[in-house]
Order: C-alpha cells, then structure tokens, then sequence
C-alpha cells in the first residue's frame, strides 16, 4: 500500500513539474518546414513516454509498439511479484528457524535443511532484483525509443528511394583527342 501511494506521488508530482513543458507552445519561424512536421517534438515525446509509457508512441502514431511495451512490463511486474512473495516466506522461515519458533515453521519446508532454504532465498531475491532490473531497462529503452522516433518523424522513407543502375557513355567533344567513354551510372533518388 505504501509503494502504491509513493508511486502515485512521485507521478502526480513528475506531472506537475514537467506540464509548463509539455504545454508550452512553439512559434514556426522557418516556412521551409510544413507545419504539421514544424510541431512535432521531440521534447514532448520523450516527457510523455516519461510520464507514462507508450504515450510517447501513441504520440509519435507507432501505436503497434504500445502493447510490446506493456507486455515487457507486465511480465517483469509478474516476476517481480512472484519472486518478492517466495523470497518472503523463505525469509520468514529462515528466520522462524533461527528463532526455534516450531509453531509457525511452514510445513511445507520441514524436509528442507538451512543451507537449502538460504539457498532458495538467494536463488528468489537474485531473480527479482533481474526482474526489476529488466523492468527499468524496458521503461528507458520505451522512453529512447519515442524520443528516436520523434526526431525521424519526418524522414522520408517513401518508395522514392531508389538505386538505378544504368549504361553511361560520355563523348568527349571538346578535346584534340576523341576518346568516348563507357562504364556505368549509379543514380541515386531520395
């Protein structure tokens, strides 16, 4: 309950500091840029992936990449939490043990010797910590990832970009010495 109300806090709070950001507005100065690419910034995609993650996306219009997103993080919450629970009970019993306290020994963990159940409990710890590791990494590559988008959101990619090769001859009618030349053309459009 209390990591809830401080992740809560500390977003409402994020919202808070970067909105005079994220609302500012942005004066066109160049007319060489269509308008609609002139807006689109780079700053505020990587705040809003910030804030919260795909928004950044949905910004940029790659929609398809929202659910990648929250799948990565859904499952190293999974794990997170599933990891966290088994290393305290573990905890727990290891310190139930150490305590002689017969009453609350689990059952379950009775054919189990210490150096077994440290073990475990390493192995548990060890697996949520790489979950929230992997967790972080997701949220900074969603926030990389807008941030990369939006500053090749108007990079044309269109069918245009093509390689031509062609024959080429040049006549070189201007010098004492006639001597035509062959070879090949690479012609580049983009």
């Amino acid at each position: 309950m209390i990591l809830k109300k401080t992740f809560l806090f500390v977003f409402f709070s994020a919202i808070l500091c970067l909105a005079p950001f994220i609302c500012k507005s942005q004066v066109n100065n160049t007319d060489s840029i269509p308008i609609d690419k002139a807006i689109h910034s780079p700053k505020k995609a990587t705040i809003f992936s910030a804030i919260l993650p795909g928004l950044g996306q949905a910004y940029n219009k790659k929609y398809w990449k929202i659910p990648i997103i929250y799948a990565g993080v859904g499952a190293c919450t999974y794990f997170f939490i599933s990891n966290n629970k088994e290393y305290k009970v573990l905890k727990s019993e290891l310190q139930f043990r150490f305590l002689q306290d017969s009453l609350s020994l689990n059952p379950k963990y009775a054919t189990y010797s210490n150096e077994n159940l440290t073990s475990l409990k390493n192995y548990y710890q060890r697996n949520r910590e790489l979950s929230l590791i992997v967790g972080i990494l997701i949220y900074a590559l969603n926030i990389i990832d807008a941030s990369v988008d939006a500053h090749l959101f108007s990079f044309d990619v269109s069918d245009d970009l093509t390689l031509n090769i062609q024959p080429y001859s040049n006549i070189n009618f201007g010098q004492k010495n006639y001597s035509p030349s062959n070879g090949l053309a690479f012609i580049f459009k983009f």
